[in-house]
């Protein structure tokens, strides 16, 4: 796993951290660590897991702080039998193209395909959730072909819709809500990374894998 790290972010929380890099052997670790931290002691509140780091928050006046640091750290270094797959299978449904996707043109003509041929790269492969953050649901899905690795917009948006499907920097996303962003905007799904009205309001966990299948105009409309 490289180099382990832990460090203070607080007074009430903890930074454990690998290799700097996005990788799914480092992640697999980090998802596996992050449950086995919740049960580690009562006074743990929250587990954030990063691309390669995991935060465990924790009550002060609960622990004893070295102690607890202690036994983070005999945990992270643990060795561990992590598999291919750790998460759930989550199929999403994309419009494609048109004015759900504004920039797949763009991108076409950047990287010497069609849109049709974009379309196939990006629905063809199963991308893991990394991170969920940025704002609330907002899944960051590695890796896109590396033919679809284009950097950020130049300029960013003032308002990307809810539900975007978007490229950057070899990953890929889902807006969850209306909100700016820089992201390459190629289709449009009905999915909702985040709904405060389900039980468990986020539909994506690191971990996760993600499918996309397109779909048409008609059938994202609901009339076919």
């Amino acid at each position: 796993m490289g180099q382990l790290r832990i460090v203070p972010a607080g007074d009430a929380a903890w930074l454990v951290e690998w290799s700097a890099r996005i990788d799914p052997a480092i992640s697999r670790n980090a998802v596996a660590f992050a449950g086995e931290v919740r049960h580690l002691h009562p006074a743990v509140r929250d587990v954030v897991v990063g691309y390669c780091s995991v935060t465990v928050y924790f009550d002060p006046l609960r622990v004893d702080d070295e102690d607890f640091e202690s036994r983070l750290r005999d945990l992270a270094a643990r060795p561990r039998d992590v598999g291919e797959t750790d998460g759930a299978e989550v199929d999403v449904d994309v419009c494609y193209g048109g004015e759900f996707g504004p920039d797949l043109p763009d991108v076409a003509a950047r990287v010497g395909m069609s849109e049709s041929e974009v379309i196939a790269l990006h629905a063809d492969r199963t991308y893991r959730v990394y991170v969920v953050g940025f704002i609330p649901g907002f899944p960051y899905m590695a890796s896109v072909d590396e033919r679809l690795a284009l950097p950020r917009r130049d300029s960013p948006r003032v308002r990307v819709p809810a539900g975007s499907v978007a490229i950057a920097a070899g990953q890929t996303g889902i807006y969850p809500r209306e909100t700016p962003g820089g992201w390459h905007l190629i289709g449009r799904t009905r999915a909702k990374p985040y709904d405060r009205a389900r039980d468990n309001p986020f539909l994506f966990k690191p971990g996760d894998r993600v499918r996309f299948h397109p779909i048409d105009r008609a059938q994202f409309e609901g009339t076919s």
